[in-house]
C-alpha cells in the first residue's frame, strides 16, 4: 500500500493529552472531482481536513498524520461522547456524492480502503461499533459515506458490526409524531447503539434523523426514517452484537 505525498494540510492540532484514537470515521468528498477535494482540503481558509484521501483508482495521500486531530467531523457524538474528532481517524473517500451524481464506490478504492484500514487496526484499539460513517456520527447534518457504501463488505473483513437479518419488510411499525412504549424502545436501541439526542417517549425529528442514519449504514434497501418490520430486525441484531 503505497502512500502519496504531493499534499499535506495545514487544518490539524494536537489532540487532547489523554485522547485515545478508538474510532474510524468514513467520508465522501462530495466534490466534482478528487483534485478539487484534495485542493480544499489542503486550504487553511477552508479550516477542514481528513487523515486519508483515496482516489477512485485506489491512490491514497496521507494529509494529517494519526497522532494529530484533523478536523473531518465537525459537531458530532456517539456512544456518549461529544467531538470525534479529539479521538478518530477520518477517512475521505473520492465520490461525487448526492449533490453531484452520487455512485458506487469502485473495487479499486475499496481495496486500498480495506488494506489502509488493517493497518489502523494494527496500530489502535477500534472497537467493532466505532467504523462510522459521518452520517452515523452527525445525522441532522450529513448523509455521508452514503447508502450505496459497502459496510457488509467491510464488517467481513473485520472493520464493523453488521446483520445478516433479511430487513426487507417494510410493514409500517413506527413513523414520525407516535408515542408510546414502542417508540420509547426505539429511542433506546438507538441510543444503545450510539446515537445521540434520542432519550424522548416519542418518534421526534431527531428519533427520524437517527433512524435515517440506522438504515442508511445497517438496512440501506430502504432509507425513509420510518421503523418498518426488517429494520425492527436488523436493528436489534445490532444491538445485540454491540452489547455482547
Amino acid at each position: 500500500m503505497d502512500i502519496l505525498a504531493e499534499y499535506t494540510s495545514p487544518n490539524w492540532n494536537r489532540r487532547p493529552s489523554r485522547a485515545e484514537i478508538d474510532t474510524v470515521i468514513l467520508h465522501y468528498t462530495g466534490m466534482k472531482t478528487g483534485e478539487e477535494a484534495l485542493q480544499r482540503l489542503c486550504d487553511p481558509v477552508a479550516e477542514v481536513s481528513a487523515h486519508y484521501l483515496i482516489e477512485e483508482d485506489g491512490r491514497l495521500f496521507q494529509l494529517v498524520a494519526e497522532e494529530n486531530r484533523a478536523w473531518h467531523a465537525g459537531v458530532s457524538h456517539w456512544q456518549g461522547r461529544e467531538n470525534l474528532n479529539h479521538s478518530s481517524i477520518g477517512i475521505e473517500l473520492v465520490n461525487p456524492g448526492h449533490e453531484f451524481g452520487y455512485k458506487p464506490f469502485p473495487p479499486a478504492q475499496i481495496e486500498t480502503l480495506l488494506c489502509l484500514l488493517d493497518a489502523i487496526k494494527q496500530r489502535h484499539k477500534i472497537p467493532g461499533s466505532r467504523f462510522l460513517g459521518h452520517s452515523d456520527i452527525a445525522p441532522a447534518r450529513k448523509t455521508d459515506p452514503g447508502h450505496l457504501f459497502p459496510w457488509a463488505a467491510l464488517a467481513t473483513e473485520g472493520f464493523g458490526v453488521f446483520s445478516d437479518k433479511d430487513g426487507r419488510d417494510q410493514t409500517v411499525m413506527l413513523r414520525h409524531g407516535d408515542s408510546g412504549p414502542s417508540a420509547i424502545n426505539l429511542n433506546k436501541q438507538l441510543g444503545i447503539i450510539g446515537y445521540h439526542g434520542c432519550y424522548c417517549d416519542s418518534i421526534e425529528q431527531s428519533t427520524v434523523q437517527a433512524l435515517k442514519a440506522f438504515q442508511t449504514h445497517w438496512r440501506s434497501g430502504l432509507v425513509n426514517g420510518v421503523l418498518d418490520k426488517g429494520t425492527s430486525w436488523v436493528l436489534e441484531d445490532i444491538v445485540q452484537k454491540i452489547t455482547a
